[in-house]
């Protein structure tokens, strides 16, 4: 199959196959790169020259250092499917509505549900209200479309500009997509959309970990009966200090897999970063 997409539901009108654009339309290279002490704790007055960046083994210069400087755009993917009916479905509500409170004015929200359909509930938006109110009109029902759900949510995120982090909330094994996990892999590869997903323990698709990992995010697993709230602020707490690293590769070949090591010279420094993206 050469062509696949995603199909998202938008309100009341027909189906819409989206087909992302990746970061080739970029000259440069961004990446997104978490630096805490030895006790996780971020590291907030580093500058370009304590970073060192090597791209395929070389050595590059890095152009642009952003920390909290750029407004964030969360995307939220979650399940809504009959297992998160009832006192997950109402958690999902709290923890959403805990997350909106945590957000700037110039963040940007928005909601995919995805069950055997993908659904675009709210548009990426700096006004949140969208979300408790959409959450609370849908009922979880049916099967899981696990993989659509997530590419849908980043092909929203590569198209919005700033900094995306998608958030997947799942509490079981895909039973209904359309496309293959390794498109949404490959799609992971060239995106700067950030991955964390979190998901119930005992059902944990090896694909969002890899897709965690490829986009230098991070995936959390909790109980049934946990609370959200607190794992969601952790969440975005952990992604608003990050840093944003920019650099224009040079002395590499332009396409294939290039591989990416994210050094600090600071003792005791911890870096997480994706471990390389894909040429154009």
């Amino acid at each position: 199959m050469t062509r696949l997409a995603a199909a998202l539901l938008l309100g009341s009108t027909s189906l819409v196959a989206m087909q992302p654009t990746f970061s080739s339309r970029v000259e440069g290279v961004r990446i997104d790169v978490l630096v805490t002490d030895s006790s996780r704790r971020p590291l907030r007055d580093l500058t370009a020259r304590d970073f060192v960046i090597r791209d395929n083994g070389v050595v590059q210069t890095v152009d642009l250092v952003s920390f909290g400087e750029l407004s964030l755009n969360v995307g939220l993917t979650f399940d809504l499917s009959d297992s998160v009916a009832g006192a997950r479905h109402a958690q999902l509500r709290q923890a959403s509505r805990a997350l909106t409170s945590s957000l700037l004015p110039a963040d940007q929200l928005s909601l995919i549900t995805f069950n055997q359909v993908v659904s675009m509930r709210c548009p990426p938006a700096t006004t949140h209200g969208c979300i408790d109110t959409a959450l609370a009109d849908v009922k979880p029902s049916g099967e899981t479309a696990l993989v659509d759900g997530v590419f849908a949510g980043m092909t929203i995120g590569e198209r919005e500009a700033g900094r995306s982090l998608q958030m997947v909330f799942s509490d079981g094994l895909d039973t209904a997509s359309f496309l293959d996990s390794d498109r949404v892999l490959d799609m992971g590869r060239r995106s700067d959309v950030v991955v964390y997903p979190v998901v119930t323990k005992g059902a944990k698709p090896e694909f969002l970990e890899e897709l965690a990992s490829l986009t230098g995010g991070r995936i959390y697993e909790v109980d049934r009966n946990d609370e959200l709230s607190s794992t969601f602020k952790e969440i975005l707490d952990e992604f608003r200090f990050r840093y944003l690293l920019t650099y224009t590769p040079r002395d590499v070949q332009k396409g294939g897999w290039h591989k990416l090591e994210v050094r600090v010279n600071r003792s005791g420094a911890r870096v997480k970063a994706r471990p390389g993206y894909q040429g154009g």
